[in-house]
C-alpha cells in the first residue's frame, strides 16, 4: 500500500498576496540603480555585465551582495538599499 504524498507550501500563506506592480520609470536619468547579488555562482558574471551597461549610460549604480544565497537578505542590508537606490536589479544564475 502506497503512502499519501503531503505537499506544503514554505511560505505559510493561507491564500496568495496580491501586490500591484509599481510603475516603471520613465527613464533612469537622475536615479540610482541597486544591484543586488544574492551569491549564487556565477552570478556576479551576469550582474558585473549589466552594470557595465547602465554605467556606458551614465547612469550611477551601488552594488549590494548577500551573505548567502540560502536565505533571504538581512533586514539591515535591505534597508541600506532602499534609503541608498531607486530601484533594484537582482540577479539569479545557474
Amino acid at each position: 500500500m502506497k503512502e499519501a504524498s503531503i505537499l506544503l507550501d514554505p511560505t505559510a500563506e493561507r491564500a496568495a498576496a496580491m501586490r500591484a506592480l509599481l510603475a516603471r520609470p520613465a527613464s533612469l536619468a537622475g536615479l540610482t540603480v541597486g544591484i543586488l547579488d544574492i551569491s549564487k555562482a556565477r552570478g556576479n558574471v551576469f550582474l558585473d555585465r549589466v552594470d557595465e551597461q547602465l554605467r556606458a549610460r551614465g547612469v550611477s549604480v551601488k552594488r549590494y551582495r548577500k551573505p548567502t544565497f540560502t536565505r533571504t537578505a538581512p533586514t539591515a542590508l535591505k534597508q541600506q538599499i532602499a534609503t541608498e537606490c531607486n530601484l533594484v536589479i537582482e540577479g539569479l544564475a545557474d
